[in-house]
């Protein structure tokens, strides 16, 4: 059941709160999380990985919201973080350094020297030219880093072209056909300890046939590792399951884990799981305010204060959210096809297009669903638009856990240079 849904009413609850009395206090637009449905999106994984040898470490990127981490690592989540940025919310947010995982192709020799210093307990390296630099920070500090390998089985996860990962023409992580080559460096660098290997295929995934050809694949290379003279002790599977945004029909947790464990079984290692947006994504809604209703002579354009610079997943990769009035409307009510869209100046400014809803008016309050994933932490102040807040629910109380800029606050962080200022 979702923790979003109309109450006897016809109000929008974000469970026992109407996400219209949130709008009064807080003003639109504004992210608001439903912790019921962050906890059992964890109790999914707690429940499924029972009597395995594995962990979950929480991708901030999804999310990295503070109060969202915290919740996440006093359920016992670690964190799986892309930069030091991501790491220093992590341990403000109280997960230890040995519970983090540092994932990322581009980390730089101050940022590796950061990691190591907070001791985080595994980076995983994408590289060989990030081995020897790795191997060469390690010395300065006079320890030994913890790495996996990530290696790219070449596997297409057949999701969106910008977040599948595990092709051998993507980006991340090191060919599988030459990860026998980097584990031999590795394994020759004094300032490294190889603990395992590193995947994730990309995101929003809704079929398992993907994770199990890209584990048979990994593991097959464990084996030649092994025969290689190597200690793998952990397999770091990544995330990337899915959610529902529109007719999707992403497979269960328990199924996810199901595979896994008959795919890694008698193989002996520490697993580890990296969710982002399957913890959070449906967890998450986006709500703003109709400006106005603007009719056009090919189609109506309903223009509201929410906008790209707030939610720019729809224009980034075409993605579908559905959107609903905060007002149930009449059974009866007749609707108009419509675009959403917001005040930004850009043809790309749209929530939606071509949608079916019921007439809508100035004042009116709409909820785009699904937006807890990839929503507030890709936002952006473009048009000097201060970024909407995010507020947190629990029951039948709520809380601003990332309140909204104001204007003056975003000019005070801007100088003029010497030669511009007044005498």
């Amino acid at each position: 059941m979702s923790a979003f849904a109309y109450n006897a009413e016809g109000d929008m609850m974000a469970e026992g709160v109407a996400l219209e009395a949130i709008a009064r206090q807080v003003g639109t637009p504004f992210y608001c999380y439903s912790t019921a449905a962050l906890r059992a999106g964890w109790q999914e994984f707690a429940d499924g990985m029972r009597g395995m040898n594995a962990s979950v470490c929480y991708a901030l990127k999804a999310n990295s919201n503070l109060a969202v981490i915290k919740l996440f690592g006093d359920l016992g989540a670690g964190a799986d973080i892309v930069s030091v940025g991501e790491m220093r919310r992590a341990l403000a947010a109280g997960i230890p350094g040995r519970r983090i995982v540092y994932s990322g192709v581009g980390k730089k020799p101050s940022e590796l020297m950061a990691a190591l210093e907070a001791g985080i307990g595994q980076i995983n390296v994408e590289s060989s030219a990030e081995l020897e630099m790795l191997n060469a920070v390690a010395g300065q500090l006079g320890v030994k880093a913890h790495i996996t390998i990530r290696v790219n089985p070449d596997i297409d996860a057949g999701t969106h072209e910008k977040i599948t990962t595990g092709r051998k023409d993507d980006k991340f992580g090191i060919d599988i056909d030459l990860a026998r080559e980097a584990f031999a460096l590795a394994g020759r660098l004094p300032n490294l300890k190889v603990v395992g290997v590193a995947m994730h295929i990309g995101s929003q995934l809704t079929t398992l046939d993907p994770y199990r050809d890209a584990i048979a694949r990994v593991r097959e290379l464990i084996v030649q590792l092994r025969a290689d003279g190597h200690r793998i002790d952990r397999f770091d599977i990544g995330g990337g399951l899915g959610i529902v945004y529109a007719d999707e029909k992403p497979p269960a947790i328990g199924d996810f884990l199901q595979v896994v464990r008959k795919e890694t079984d008698g193989l002996g290692c520490e697993l580890t799981f990296e969710p982002g947006r399957r913890l959070v994504g449906e967890a998450g809604v986006l709500v703003g305010e109709v400006i106005l209703v603007k009719p056009g002579v090919s189609k109506t354009f309903v223009i509201v204060d929410a906008a790209m610079n707030d939610l720019i997943r729809p224009t980034l990769y075409d993605a579908w959210h559905d959107i609903l009035p905060v007002r149930r409307p009449r059974p009866d009510a007749a609707t108009i096809r419509c675009d959403i869209v917001g005040p930004i100046c850009e043809s790309g400014d749209y929530l939606a297009q071509n949608r079916d809803l019921p007439p809508l008016s100035a004042g009116d309050l709409v909820m785009v669903r699904s937006a807890g994933a990839y929503g507030a932490v890709m936002a952006s102040s473009y048009n000097t638009r201060p970024l909407a807040p995010e507020v947190m629910v629990d029951g039948t109380r709520f809380a601003v856990v990332r309140p909204r800029p104001t204007i003056d606050e975003m000019l005070s962080s801007e100088r003029f240079p010497p030669w511009m200022e007044k005498a």
